[in-house]
């Protein structure tokens, strides 16, 4: 099956395409842009969403769900915000269709326009602080901290399967708090929330920083991001949380009585991220003979082959597989036994290791009588021997052996290309040649950074937090600088 893949060093896009239609992760649909998501990928978006989940609950979050129909007066509340989305906005401006007389199907029924346009959701802030201002009255009632997982549309013109689609799945965070500081403290925290699930679930590191104003989410006071890199030197922004300021609270009146009984306005956080981070997954870990995931977010950590001639040897097999099933289900070990007949076991390997599969064991007669089995690992591809007894110990001991593996060396992939210039000239080498992050100095001003992605198509990726001081002089403009900044060409 590893045929048919194309090979990353001959067209990383088409590679990229490939693992998502032959891994069984997603399909294109009949609407353009938009896409299937299959059952085994929404199995992993499952695996990353409970986690997730499980993280927002733990600091204090509580799900709801808001409409998907947005009245277009609310996005003319906030300007930044409305002038940041305008352009990908999906509009309804009717609610019936009606038989075309002429024969020609169904057609719109003209005298079933709306009396005001709705915006198919591509975020939630209007909508849901419209919302709040009817929930928040007082002091007690903050900080209110709600998410939603819930579908947006984004009318994108451009897409490509999970890392840009018309429409995708995400979480949004929307909390509202009494202080300046208390929204802020919440923004971090999130942040964090996601970096640690970045690297400690998907085995991806992360750079954590905060966007320039170019890069700044519409709306908002300030944007923090976690940044990753792919494999082709490329990076990907894999979560994002905004301090919102007291923008929406204005704008849709949302106030609240403080102890000395006096009127302020809440200050507001938002926070997301998005079926893109399956697409970053494959980008960081998989390899030309199909996808790798990670066993602690995979949606089937261990596969048991059986190798045999009769049922007899069959039922020997069975016996002792279903003892390690009941082992390794104990131990919390998500495991499969493949013992269908309508496939040959070479095939089966070929399938599994398409879906990256963390763990394979092949067990035959010849095993049974040696109390062993041959347990393979989809991180590295290697084979071993390794003894029935104490075996599904040995496995959960694997798994995190190959989770820790992964993260090691997608960091060291992604360290050896942070590379620090200190010309233009260089600037444009690394990013032609090398790729990656580029820690540079910038002068600091919009003109320069928009001046720059002219040029190179490199963009400031975020200010990484508690980024050294260091004196020097833009790349571009020699102006003084006093901190240098990530850029890179990315999805």
């Amino acid at each position: 099956m590893s045929k048919e893949i194309t090979a990353r060093s001959a067209d990383y896009s088409q590679w990229y395409n490939d693992l998502v239609l032959k891994g069984g992760l997603a399909d294109y649909s009949a609407v353009k842009g938009c896409m299937v998501i299959k059952p085994y990928g929404f199995a992993l978006w499952e695996a990353m969403r409970d986690v997730l989940d499980r993280k927002f609950k733990e600091t204090g979050h509580q799900n709801a769900y808001f409409p998907l129909f947005i009245p277009k007066s609310f996005l003319s509340k906030e300007a930044a915000h409305i002038e940041g989305f305008a352009k990908e906005c999906a509009v309804v401006t009717h609610y019936r269709l009606k038989n075309d007389p002429n024969g020609g199907g169904v057609v719109v029924d003209p005298e079933a326009k709306l009396e005001e346009e709705l915006i198919v959701r591509p975020t939630s802030e209007t909508i849901i602080w419209n919302t709040y201002k009817d929930w928040i009255q007082s002091y007690r009632d903050l900080p209110l901290l709600i998410n939603q997982w819930a579908n947006v549309v984004r009318w994108e013109m451009r897409t490509r399967l999970f890392l840009r689609t018309a429409e995708f799945l995400w979480q949004e965070g929307h909390t509202a708090h009494a202080t300046a500081e208390e929204a802020v403290a919440e923004t971090t925290q999130m942040l964090n929330v996601y970096a640690d699930f970045a690297e400690h679930y998907m085995a991806v590191p992360v750079v954590r920083g905060v966007k320039t104003a170019n890069e700044r989410f519409a709306g908002a006071v300030d944007t923090y991001c976690i940044e990753a890199l792919m494999q082709d030197g490329k990076a990907l922004q894999a979560g994002t949380s905004h301090f919102l300021g007291q923008n929406f609270a204005k704008a849709f009146n949302v106030q609240f009585s403080n102890k000395e009984n006096k009127l302020e306005y809440v200050w507001a956080t938002s926070w997301g991220v998005s079926t893109r981070l399956i697409g970053g997954l494959i980008m960081v870990h998989s390899d030309d003979q199909g996808l790798v995931l990670p066993p602690r977010i995979a949606p089937l950590q261990v596969v048991i082959v059986p190798i045999f001639k009769g049922e007899e040897q069959k039922a020997t097999i069975d016996a002792k597989v279903h003892a390690l099933i009941a082992d390794l289900k104990k131990l919390g070990v998500s495991v499969k036994y493949d013992d269908s007949d309508n496939n040959r076991p070479g095939w089966k390997f070929a399938e599994y290791e398409m879906k990256g599969v963390p763990v394979r064991i092949a067990i035959g007669a010849r095993d049974i009588e040696n109390g062993v089995a041959e347990v393979a690992r989809r991180d590295n591809k290697t084979k071993e021997t390794l003894p029935l007894e104490g075996l599904g110990q040995r496995i959960q001991d694997l798994l995190e052996e190959i989770q820790q593996n992964l993260f090691n060396k997608a960091k060291t992939y992604r360290d050896e290309h942070i590379t620090r210039v200190d010309t233009f000239e260089e600037f444009k080498q690394v990013l032609d040649g090398k790729a990656g992050f580029v820690s540079a100095h910038w002068d600091g001003t919009s003109e320069t950074e928009e001046k720059i992605k002219e040029l190179t198509k490199a963009t400031i990726r975020c200010i990484p937090l508690n980024n050294p001081q260091e004196e020097g002089v833009c790349i571009l403009t020699g102006k003084p600088s006093k901190e240098r900044v990530l850029f890179a060409r990315a999805y």
